[in-house]
């Protein structure tokens, strides 16, 4: 499963989750289930929108590294899920 960083977006923009479920039409139980379960894309997307942000920016992106066999320097590779 995918790890979300909405919290983190709240917090970089200074809203709470109180005011999120407002924006959304969700009660305060019912985003914070989202936020701590597994939310529908329909939720992501009214969770997206509330915060001005694609869907995409809603997830963690881990970065991935290869090291080199010659000089041992960690190399970033580029993720198929970078690319979208």
């Amino acid at each position: 499963m995918a790890q979300l960083r909405i919290k983190e977006i709240l917090k970089e923009q200074g809203i709470s989750q109180k005011e999120l479920a407002d924006r959304i039409g969700f009660t305060y139980s019912g985003i914070s289930k989202a936020l701590n379960g597994n939310p529908s894309l329909s939720t992501l997307e009214k969770i997206a929108s509330a915060l001005g942000v694609e869907v995409s920016a809603l997830f963690v992106v881990k970065k991935v590294f290869i090291t080199c066999p010659y000089c041992k320097k960690a190399i970033p590779v580029q993720t198929e899920e970078e690319e979208v």
